[in-house]
């Protein structure tokens, strides 16, 4: 039995994520989506999952490098990219979440006039990102402690990108920390950036934009650029886990 196994409840199972996450009001999703580029998904994870999902921070065979954010100018605080294969929570989210955003992505792509269209599953479009050299896997947890925090940024490995992403918050505001908000600005031309906060308890997640999304205008869509973050922690530590969909060069 390995790390992973060892920390996760019982009752958890690839197949019980699966059917969670196709249980969710992704019509909901998506229209705030697009009206917001973003949206928040109440308890995705129990908290019995987050809890085992946090336990595996120490466990470095897990993974294949750490970020210490400081040292690159990210901000404070550090991160870890899993190592392939996945925990099998993380793949399974990886996997089951991927489907319900493709829509969204191609339509997006379409509005923007990008050619890129996303196939349906997530493994042909993770066989395309391998094809093109981008081999390392992508999906992170994340670790802050008090007066640590992240800068505003775009998570872009390569030529082959999909334009959203997940992050789950594995501990709970207010017990576990305080401060640390996840943070997401969009920046519109001729136009002063909107700042968005998408407050989060344990085991909710928000699905967000990567890079760029369509927007109305009077003349038709127009394409505007996100960044994301997280605040300052005031006091405690935060773990939150990222599932981003391409690989990396």
């Amino acid at each position: 039995m390995n790390a992973y196994e060892a920390a996760l409840p019982a009752t958890t199972s690839t197949q019980t994520i699966e059917q969670r996450i196709d249980a969710l009001d992704w019509s909901q999703v998506e229209r705030e989506l697009d009206q917001y580029g973003c949206a928040a998904v109440p308890q995705l994870l129990t908290a019995h999952e987050c809890d085992a999902l946090s336990a595996l921070y120490s466990h470095d065979e897990l993974y294949r490098s750490r970020i210490v954010m400081a040292r690159h100018g990210f901000g404070r605080g550090e991160y870890k990219y899993f190592a392939y294969p996945l925990p099998p929570l993380v793949g399974a989210m990886r996997g089951a979440l991927y489907p319900h955003l493709v829509p969204v992505a191609n339509r997006w792509n379409q509005a923007m006039g990008i050619d890129v269209r996303y196939p349906p599953k997530h493994a042909d479009f993770i066989r395309r990102c391998h094809d093109a050299g981008q081999m390392r896997p992508t999906p992170l947890i994340l670790q802050y402690g008090e007066g640590d925090y992240n800068c505003l940024h775009q998570d872009l490995y390569g030529e082959h990108v999909f334009p959203l992403q997940v992050a789950v918050l594995l501990s709970e505001p207010g017990r576990d920390f305080t401060g640390g908000e996840f943070v997401m600005t969009e920046q519109r031309p001729r136009m002063q950036s909107r700042a968005e906060v998408v407050p989060l308890a344990k085991g909710d997640a928000v699905v967000f934009t990567v890079n760029s999304r369509p927007v109305q205008g009077t003349r038709g869509p127009y394409r505007v650029n996100l960044r994301h973050g997280v605040s300052r922690l005031r006091s405690g530590h935060r773990h939150t886990v990222g599932i981003i969909f391409h690989d990396a060069l």
